[in-house]
C-alpha cells in the first residue's frame, strides 16, 4: 500500500531515500516470498499469503497498470485511492483463507508445460537480448540507440514477424502464469524460489510494457516508442511527478528478466549433467551481471551518458 507514496516523497524533496524505500517496497516482498518458499504451506491461508508476496513483488509493473486501466476508465478515482483499496481487498482475501489442513496434495508443475516455456524462452530469446542491448546503447546517447533501434525494427517490425512475436510472448506468459500458480503451492529450495519471484516479475511487467508500447503509445495514440518515450524527455524519469514510477519499473524489470533467464539456464544445464557447483557459481554471476546491466540502463534512461576523450 505503502509504495506509491513514496514516490511522490522522493517527487516532493527528490530525497535519495525516499526513491531507495520505493525499490524496498517490492524486494521485502520478495524476501518474504523466499523465505516461505522454502516451508511446507499447510492451510489454504499459507498459500494466499505466498501469493500475496509473490503479487507485492512485482508492485513497480502493477502499479504502471493501475495508471492507465483508471486512464481507460476516466480517472474515476486518484491513483493512491485505487491503489490502497486493491491492496485492501488483496489482503482481507488473504486473511480469509482457512487455516486448517489442505484436503489434497498440492501438484506438481507439468513437465510438459516447463519444457514448452523453456523452447519459448529460448524462441523469443534474441528479441530480448537485442531489447536489452539496445537500451545499453542509451548510454551512448539518443542518437546511437536510434541507430541500434532502427536496424533492429527492419526485422521485428515486420507484420508477420510482430504478429508471431507477440503471439509467443502471449503464449509465454500463460504457461507461465499457469506455472506460478502451481509452484506457489509447493516447498522449493532457493534457487527455484528466485526462479518463481523474477518470473512472477517478469510477466506483469512483459504484460505492462507491452501495453504500454504496443497498444497505447503505438496503436491508441501513435506515439513512436523511441529514446525520447521510453526516458520521458524533456523533464526526465526522475524529475517528472508521473514518470519516476518508471524507474523501479525498468530496474527491477530488466534485471527479474535476466535473472529469470540465469534461472532457467542453470535447470538447463544441471539436466545436461553439469557439476551442480560450477552451476550454481555461474549462476550467483549472472544475478550479479543482471544486477549491473540492469543499473546502466535504467543510468541511461535516467540520463546517464559515456563519452571517451581522443
Amino acid at each position: 500500500m505503502a509504495y506509491p507514496f513514496w514516490l511522490q516523497a522522493f517527487h516532493a524533496v527528490a530525497a535519495p531515500p525516499f526513491l531507495l524505500a520505493a525499490f524496498a517496497m517490492p524486494l521485502l516482498a520478495a524476501a518474504w516470498w523466499l523465505r516461505q518458499a522454502g516451508q511446507e504451506p499447510w492451510s489454504a491461508f499459507d498459500h494466499r499469503t505466498r501469493r500475496l508476496a509473490l503479487l507485492a513483488a512485482a508492485a513497480p509493473p502493477l502499479f504502471v497498470f493501475v495508471a492507465f486501466l483508471l486512464g481507460a476508465l476516466g480517472r474515476p478515482v486518484p491513483e493512491p485511492i485505487a491503489w490502497v483499496a486493491a491492496w485492501g481487498a488483496a489482503a482481507l482475501w488473504t486473511w480469509m483463507g482457512r487455516r486448517e489442513l489442505p484436503p489434497a496434495q498440492a501438484p506438481q508443475a507439468d513437465v510438459t508445460a516447463r519444457v514448452a516455456h523453456g523452447l519459448i524462452a529460448a524462441g523469443v530469446l534474441a528479441f530480448i537480448v537485442f531489447h536489452l542491448v539496445n537500451h545499453l546503447f542509451g548510454l551512448l546517447g539518443p542518437a546511437a540507440h536510434a541507430a541500434v533501434m532502427k536496424a533492429g525494427r527492419s526485422v521485428y517490425r515486420l507484420p508477420a514477424v510482430e504478429a508471431m512475436l507477440v503471439s509467443l510472448l502471449l503464449l509465454q506468459l500463460a504457461l507461465g502464469s499457469w506455472l506460478a500458480w502451481r509452484w506457489s503451492r509447493l516447498r522449493m529450495d532457493g534457487y527455484r524460489a528466485v526462479q518463481v519471484v523474477t518470473g512472477v516479475y517478469v510477466g506483469f511487467f512483459a504484460i505492462t510494457h507491452m501495453n504500454s508500447a504496443l497498444v497505447s503509445a503505438r496503436l491508441l495514440h501513435g506515439t513512436d516508442t523511441n529514446w525520447a518515450w521510453a526516458s520521458g524527455a524533456p523533464t526526465g524519469l526522475l524529475a517528472d511527478a508521473w514518470s519516476v514510477r518508471l524507474v523501479p519499473h525498468y530496474a527491477l524489470g530488466a534485471f527479474c528478466t535476466l535473472g529469470h533467464l540465469a534461472c532457467g539456464l542453470r535447470v538447463v544445464l544441471l539436466a545436461h549433467g553439469w557439476r551442480p557447483a560450477v552451476v550454481n557459481r555461474s549462476w550467483r554471476v549472472g544475478l550479479a551481471a543482471s544486477a549491473v546491466t540492469a543499473a546502466l540502463i535504467v543510468a541511461g534512461l535516467c540520463g546517464l551518458q559515456l563519452s571517451w576523450s581522443t
